[in-house]
């Protein structure tokens, strides 16, 4: 009887019979994402098996299913089709959803949202460079330009421990070497890429790291998970803690000249593999004290052994990066990057709506870079001040407000209640 009512039964996975002359086919991949939709969802979309036991409707969910070591499947029995019927179920089964259409504007609006919710959108079955066409944001300058940085207040307004929202992006008053503060940041997220320009040619002083404090008087850090404050003959620092607790794929790490070994070193150490040397090459050049003035700068760019790229870039890109450096900022931050420096990596190999982490954020210049292209970026930046500048500096470009987590206010809030004096000279100026 066709219109009997259907009843779902739970069947040992090695009863059922594949169809022999199943035309649709499931790639490896594609098996991997049904069984992440299964893992995440459940079953949503029973087997269908005519009397037989043989499947009508459901091979890829067979597979899945096996995949994720099931014993059972539920099913479906449709009894009382002819041959004929049978078989043409088979086939329309397949074919007649491939002939449904999209809203793109719905779509987009669904999928944006669904990222800014933080869900992981790559369980719905977009590949990355669906996701890039379909949820690209508008062409958007800001409302202001992307490189221009406020200057460094004296009183700044965040402490250790604070937790900035800035829209769909995190900001963490912290240090990214310590498991604690990386686990604020990320918020469950698990990020497929960094791209970062963590500090060099300055001092390093490791005794500081150890002796500060949040907020409530504590120290920032337990100890666990802890840079141990290796100083390198240069006097630079060794941030192979860091780059250990990063759970992605992919990484971009900026550096100095003399840096170039010690930091493939370390990022060889944690798990990654060389793939690339981006050179910056700058519009000016640096002056210094060498025979040669430096006129670039350089970037590993690195993939965890064993993981995937996640190229999402054409096929024409080179390993030279000719972009115009801006012109000296108000934070006077001598290493401070363009914008595109960070943004061209987040093009390559994310996909809008995905997650990017900045473990070394500075003055908020990757966390414009996310703005811009779409992308939510969860950053951590030791120094308060420059915690300060790059929440002013997210605020004025995307024309928002940053909220304290942990109270809901704002950043002149903030600023009224922890340095009144402060709050005063801002209204002056």
């Amino acid at each position: 009887m066709l219109n009997a009512p259907l009843t779902v039964v739970y069947r040992p996975i090695d009863t059922l019979i594949g169809y022999a002359r199943n035309a649709r086919t499931h790639s490896d991949e594609q098996v991997d994402q049904i069984a992440a939709s299964i893992r995440e969802f459940g079953w949503t979309n029973p087997i269908l098996i005519d009397e037989q036991l043989t499947i009508i409707a459901g091979h890829g969910r067979l597979a899945a299913a096996k995949k994720l070591g099931m014993d059972e499947v539920p099913t479906i029995t449709l009894a009382g089709l002819t041959e004929a019927q049978r078989r043409a179920l088979i086939l329309a089964d397949n074919r007649l959803a491939l002939n449904a259409g999209w809203d793109e504007d719905l779509l987009k609006i669904e999928l944006l949202d669904l990222a800014d919710a933080q869900f992981d959108i790559s369980l719905l079955g977009f590949d990355d460079k669906e996701l890039a066409a379909i949820m690209a944001p508008a062409p958007s300058e800001g409302l202001t330009d992307p490189d221009e940085t406020p200057e460094v207040p004296q009183e700044p307004a965040s402490e250790l421990g604070d937790v900035w929202i800035l829209g769909r992006h995190r900001l963490v008053c912290g240090d990214s070497t310590d498991t604690g503060t990386v686990e604020k940041a990320l918020a469950g997220v698990v990020p497929m890429l960094m791209v970062t320009d963590p500090p060099y040619g300055v001092e390093y002083d490791a005794g500081w790291r150890g002796e500060a404090k949040n907020g409530d008087g504590k120290p920032l850090s337990t100890g666990k998970g802890r840079a141990k404050g290796k100083v390198e003959n240069d006097n630079r620092g060794d941030w192979s803690a860091a780059w250990a607790l990063f759970p992605g794929d992919v990484a971009y790490v900026w550096h100095g000249e003399r840096q170039l070994v010690s930091i493939a070193d370390q990022l060889q150490d944690s798990g990654f593999e060389l793939r690339n040397l981006i050179v910056w090459g700058k519009s000016g050049l640096v002056v210094g004290r060498g025979n040669y003035h430096s006129q670039h700068e350089t970037c590993w760019y690195v993939v965890r052994k064993g993981g995937t790229g996640h190229w999402s870039g054409d096929r024409k890109q080179t390993t030279l990066w000719q972009i115009d450096k801006p012109q000296k900022s108000e934070t006077g931050h001598s290493t401070q990057k363009p914008v595109e420096c960070m943004a061209r990596p987040i093009r390559n190999n994310s996909s809008p709506g995905q997650a990017v982490y900045e473990p070394f954020s500075g003055s908020g210049t990757t966390i414009i870079a996310c703005e811009q292209e779409g992308r939510s970026c969860h950053a951590i930046e030791l120094n308060p001040a420059y915690v300060d500048v790059a929440v002013t500096r997210w605020e004025k470009f995307a024309g928002k407000q940053a909220i304290l987590e942990e109270t809901g206010e704002t950043y002149l809030q903030v600023l009224a209640r922890r340095r009144p004096n402060a709050q005063i000279k801002a209204e002056k100026k």
